[in-house]
Order: C-alpha cells, then sequence, then structure tokens
C-alpha cells in the first residue's frame, strides 16, 4: 500500500509540472498577468481511499502552485469525519494564502462542543482578497427533514487584487441530484449574479457543477462564462479514482484569456482538481 501510495505521489507531481509556471513577476506594461487557478472539489479531506488528510489537500495546492483555489465541501468544526478542524483556516496556515470561507450550513454545536458547525465552499488567494460576499443559491438542504428547496447562502465570491488588476473569484456547488430542477434555478441565480458585476469585470467561477458539459440546464451559464477547458475531449474529474465524468470546472468571463488546462492526478479527494493558466488582459 505505502509503494503505491508514493507511486501516485510521483504521477502528482508530474501531473502538475506538465502547466507552464507562473513566473511569479509582474507582467511588462501592457502585458497580460499570469493567474493560476484551481477549482477542487476537496470532499472534506476524505481522500479516494477513504482517509481523512487534509494535508494531502494543501499538497494538491502547493504542487499546483496555485495562486487563486475554489474548494467545495469543506468542514468547519463540523463534525468527526474531519475532526472537528477548521479546515479552511488549517488549509491557509498550510498553504500560506489568504481564505474566503462561505458556509452553507451553520449548526449548534454538537453536544460536548463549543464551536459551531459549518460546511460549505471557500476561496484561497496568494493574493490579497479585498471584498467578500457570501451570496444565496436555492437549494435542498441535506441537513434536517426533507423540505421544499429554499435560498440559502453558500456562493463565494472574494475579489481578489492581483496587483491592482482585479478579479471577482466564485465558488460554487451545484446540486448533486439527478432531477436537474434545482440546478436549473441555481444556474440562474448565478448568471443573475454575474450581471450584477461592473461591466467588463474579470471574473473566475470555479466549481463543482455536478453536471457535464452538455447537460442543457447548464447552458445558459455556458452562454455567459467560458469553459477553461474548451471543447477538447476528456478533461473528467469524477469518480477519482478512474474518472468518467466531468463536472468539475474552471469557468471565466471578461478580460481574460486561457492558455491551458489540465486535471492532474491525485489521491486527495473523490474528485479530481481542475488546474487552468488564465491571462488577465490589461485594462
Amino acid at each position: 500500500m505505502r509503494s503505491l501510495r508514493v507511486f501516485i505521489s510521483v504521477l502528482t507531481v508530474l501531473a502538475f509540472s506538465a502547466l507552464p509556471v507562473s513566473p511569479g513577476e509582474a507582467a511588462p506594461g501592457g502585458a497580460p498577468e499570469v493567474l493560476r487557478v484551481v477549482s477542487f472539489n476537496m470532499h472534506a479531506g476524505i481522500g479516494a481511499d477513504g482517509e481523512l488528510d487534509l494535508e494531502r489537500v494543501a499538497e494538491v495546492v502547493l504542487r499546483s502552485r496555485a495562486d487563486v483555489v475554489g474548494l467545495q465541501e469543506v468542514d468547519v468544526h463540523f463534525s468527526a469525519r474531519s475532526d472537528y478542524v477548521d479546515q479552511a483556516t488549517r488549509l491557509a496556515e498550510l498553504t500560506g494564502m489568504q481564505a474566503f470561507f462561505a458556509p452553507i450550513y451553520d449548526l449548534d454545536p454538537e453536544p460536548g462542543h463549543s464551536q459551531r458547525r459549518r460546511f460549505g465552499v471557500a476561496v484561497l488567494s496568494r493574493y490579497p482578497i479585498v471584498a467578500t460576499t457570501n451570496h444565496e443559491l436555492t437549494r435542498n438542504s441535506t441537513v434536517g427533514p426533507p423540505g421544499s428547496p429554499t435560498p440559502m447562502p453558500g456562493f463565494a465570491e472574494a475579489v481578489v487584487s492581483v496587483r491592482g488588476r482585479h478579479v471577482r473569484v466564485y465558488s460554487t456547488h451545484l446540486d448533486y441530484r439527478a432531477d436537474p430542477a434545482v440546478r436549473r434555478t441555481q444556474v440562474a441565480e448565478t448568471v443573475r449574479v454575474l450581471d450584477s458585476d461592473p461591466p467588463h469585470a474579470r471574473q473566475v467561477l470555479l466549481g463543482d457543477l455536478n453536471a457535464e458539459p452538455t447537460a442543457p440546464e447548464l447552458g445558459p451559464l455556458f452562454e455567459r462564462v467560458r469553459d477553461a477547458w474548451g471543447t477538447r475531449k476528456g478533461g473528467f474529474t469524477y469518480p477519482a479514482p478512474r474518472p468518467v465524468k466531468r463536472i468539475d470546472y474552471v469557468t471565466f468571463a471578461g478580460p481574460v484569456q486561457v492558455e491551458d488546462a489540465r486535471v492532474p492526478r491525485s489521491p486527495a479527494s473523490d474528485h479530481l482538481p481542475v488546474l487552468a493558466r488564465l491571462l488577465l488582459d490589461p485594462g
């Protein structure tokens, strides 16, 4: 088992290394700024092997050399499954990045614990986060008794200052059910949020959309944003050991271009991350 994990780790390093590394220097005047971004459903730090290991999630971020990361399924003092750790804060410590956590659920502490149980999405950034918003989307709660879909938080927006160029970074997690009705509503709400930004804003939407690119309910979203993977085949992200679906995305809008995108192998979650190299146009 140990030799298998070492082998997988070597593959992970090679996969991440395939994407050109941002030089970490300011772009010359008038030149596009490079931004390396990752979208990753981290499954509360529970890997494809069923083991909790938050350090492996941090390794994904560090090996990708990401400037910005959108995370989904993040626990903050949530339960024994993640050892009641504040995963957003701990990942910020492990990676040296700033973190914005946007809870979907904010629940009373469990008996014997004093901290509130929260679960949601997050944004990590190497650049300063200058503003944040936790937007609402219509959701069918997975906590408590079944009910009708209702507006709930957990759609993160972080305005990141990339050497003076502001980028609005979103992290989202859409409904997982086979019935697309709630996702269709969430897509319409997402487009409205994006449309409320200033004209020509740089926007990067990262997330687990729980639907493949050809799903009809995603159509209005892809009319509004561009998919970093483009029209290429492959890019499968789920399930991690033998992925057959592309449900995790890096998308963008405004004066932004894509240079390349990859889906590196990693055992850190039941999903694979998506890594893209974006270019921020001047202006």
